[in-house]
């Protein structure tokens, strides 16, 4: 685009005053409008660019003419879409956190594009020089698009990293590593059952912040996962093919379209507790008004509740604004169904940090109109807060359940006393999730991308970081894995078929589970990280996805794939209530012998019989013990017998069978299990 058709020429600008009514860069039929908010700022300059090229011209504004409260505007006839801007700020105040730099570009906070980053993993001398574009986000055409609406109870998440889900040679698209590569495995994702995915951050971020190297191989690191934005509202232009600001918006809603065509629902993990935005290279709010922006002590530094180093004052004003547009834009400009909150404990924290009972932010978002379609996923958590099961206006918010995901895992490695924990988590929690919400309000996981993958977590003991940079020191300490009797790859054909029974383990104990499920990208065909539990600095082949895995990974994406899809077929594998009247069937508990079970001791052996009302009875028999247990079994409903459907012991394909085609046991009073293993049983 010539940047004559989008910033006129310096000596032809004649800029007005403007309006503060819309925050960032409104483009009109005669020009654009810009505003930005800064409360501490005694002056302010416009820098315009051209698309791709220098400086075209710089406009300092008059805080008479420009200024109403502590907004900043002006009106810059001629300039269109596609232009490139960026804000200088200065101030003469003093005082903690009053730190300007008037030499450096700042990004605008609301802006809907930025520049300069578009080629992944390039580094410039002195740093990528980013800008703002203007962007019209009118005249998209979404072909009579509409959300799918998946009940929350039945919701299967998806969890997935678009640069690293398509960009292996394997993958065989057409743009790799971008939102179109995504769009082109819809049907990956169809066949495999999944509902929605979940974005790992797609917003604006600087990948080559990263300072560290990789010890082994002198390698330049990068910030590959995006946890650091540097602008909420921005899709990140090297996700898409054609990377530029209009592009990536384009492209972004071309993906939601195409998913919602195949009812599959696109959630976002947003990232609003801190930000890339630091005092070492400040690149938008930290310049604009530090002190408004970021939680500070009374000696004007960094409050620190993240483990990033900073704090973003989500309970101030300028920043819960902020926030809550950028959900909305979202939702309502790009389609998206639901957002899944990055350490979402800070966001109910207060102006000084403090712990609220009630936050406004919070509550703002849980009765927001345009969000009322919204899923909204809390991770309950930050450095000092702890939230599983109690997060603030719990009636609109699910939540991450880690202790489904902890007590799981001790079960898998028979850390547990008894099955009591174990047959609460698989319940829905009830625990955590009573008095007006249901099981869908508990999201089980047994991984995510925040440590091992689930191949790791059966392989590995220890995290080897290694690699990282950062000696070791990174990631998690307490991953509450077992590897089966060897640390990491190993040719011990005992320990292999071991360690191929527990991901099976954790696979039917989560996909049988009551409650919202959240799988981790790559889980279904075993992706090794080779012990990292921290691989947010990584990239490259051995990181991305192989869509050609060996025979082990093929084995288990069939198991998989038949576990959600039988899941799917039977409500009372995924209605919403097992513990009361009113949902597809109800649920009893006995312990091996068939009795009640003991539930503080005998460990995690357990029965959970789920008889249906309209569907087939489930048993499912758990044994988590080192040595064969038998149970007795309780009878089937009158004229069926129990049929074997998953048994985790046997190898593939014998590890699932359909229920059409599973034969009846043997002896129908009692079924020998073996050590670590467990039986899905199917009347028929």
């Amino acid at each position: 685009m010539d940047a004559r058709d989008v910033v006129p020429p310096a000596g032809k600008l004649k800029a007005r005053p403007g309006s503060p009514a819309l925050l960032g860069a409104t483009p009109e039929p005669m020009g654009t409008n810009f505003a930005v908010w800064s409360h501490n700022a005694s002056r302010m300059t416009l820098a315009l660019f051209a698309p791709r090229g220098g400086p075209r011209a710089e406009l300092v504004l008059d805080p008479h003419r420009h200024r109403k409260g502590d907004v900043w505007h002006v009106f810059v006839p001629g300039v269109r879409a596609g232009a490139e801007y960026a804000w200088r700020a200065e101030s003469h105040a003093r005082g903690a956190g009053h730190a300007f730099e008037p030499d450096v570009l700042l990004l605008d906070p609301y802006g809907k594009g930025v520049a300069g980053s578009e080629r992944w993993g390039e580094r410039t001398r002195g740093g990528r020089r980013l800008r703002s574009v203007v962007c019209d986000l009118a005249g998209y055409d979404w072909r009579g698009d509409k959300p799918p609406g998946t009940p929350l109870a039945a919701t299967v998440i998806y969890e997935v990293h678009v640069r690293a889900f398509t960009r292996h040679p394997s993958a065989r698209v057409r743009h790799p590593g971008t939102f179109a590569g995504l769009a082109e495995k819809i049907p990956y994702l169809k066949r495999l059952g999944v509902t929605a995915v979940q974005l790992m951050p797609v917003a604006e971020f600087d990948e080559t912040e990263n300072p560290h190297t990789n010890p082994r191989t002198g390698e330049k690191l990068l910030n590959a996962w995006g946890y650091s934005p540097l602008a909420f509202m921005a899709p990140r232009t090297a996700y898409a093919a054609r990377a530029n600001a209009a592009g990536a918006l384009d492209e972004f809603r071309d993906m939601v379209r195409a998913l919602h065509r195949a009812g599959i629902e696109v959630l976002l993990d947003v990232v609003f507790n801190h930000t890339g935005d630091t005092r070492r290279a400040p690149r938008s709010w930290r310049g604009l008004d530090r002190a408004s922006y970021f939680l500070l002590d009374g000696h004007g530094h960094d409050q620190d509740f993240t483990g990033c180093g900073h704090t973003f004052a989500c309970g101030r004003a300028p920043a819960a604004d902020l926030i809550a547009e950028s959900l909305r834009f979202w939702a309502r400009d790009m389609h998206v169904d639901g957002f899944r909150f990055d350490l979402a404990s800070t966001l109910t924290r207060g102006p000084k940090g403090e712990p609220l009972d009630d936050p406004p932010l919070v509550r703002r978002i849980a009765s927001d109109p345009v969000l009322a379609h919204c899923k909204l996923i809390a991770e309950p958590w930050d450095i000092g807060l702890y939230h599983v099961g109690r997060f603030p206006h719990h009636g609109r918010f699910a939540e991450l359940n880690g202790r489904f995901r902890d007590d799981v895992r001790d079960c898998l490695r028979g850390a547990v006393g008894g099955p009591g924990s174990l047959a609460t988590r698989l319940a829905g929690s009830s625990d955590l999730y009573a008095l007006g919400r249901g099981p869908g309000h508990s999201v089980n996981f047994v991984t995510s991308h925040d440590g091992f993958t689930l191949a790791d977590l059966m392989s590995y003991e220890k995290k080897h970081n290694e690699a990282n940079g950062e000696a070791n020191r990174d990631g998690g300490n307490d991953p509450r894995s077992w590897n089966g009797g060897a640390e990491g790859d190993t040719p011990d054909p005992a320990v292999r078929a071991v360690r191929a029974r527990q991901v099976r383990n954790a696979a039917a104990l989560l996909l049988l589970s009551r409650g919202s499920l959240l799988w981790l990208w790559g889980d279904e065909t075993l992706r090794t990280q080779g012990g990292n539990n921290n691989a947010w600095c990584q990239d490259g082949p051995a990181w991305w996805l192989d869509w050609s895995p060996a025979k082990p990974g093929r084995d288990f994406l069939r198991f998989v794939r038949e576990l959600l899809a039988l899941r799917r077929a039977h409500a009372v594998l995924h209605g919403d209530d097992w513990l009361g009247n009113r949902g597809p069937g109800s649920v009893a508990w006995y312990g091996p012998d068939g009795g009640a079970p003991n539930w503080d001791h005998g460990g995690a052996s357990l029965a959970m019989h789920l008889k249906g009302k309209r569907s087939p009875d489930f048993l499912l028999l758990v044994n988590a013990a080192a040595e064969p247990r038998e149970f007795r079994l309780h009878a089937p409903p009158a004229r069926t017998r129990w049929r074997v459907v998953v048994d985790t012991a046997a190898a593939a394909p014998k590890d699932f069978t359909p229920l059409a085609l599973a034969r009846s046991l043997r002896d129908p009073r009692t079924r020998k299990l073996e050590p670590r293993s467990l039986v899905l049983l199917g009347s028929r």
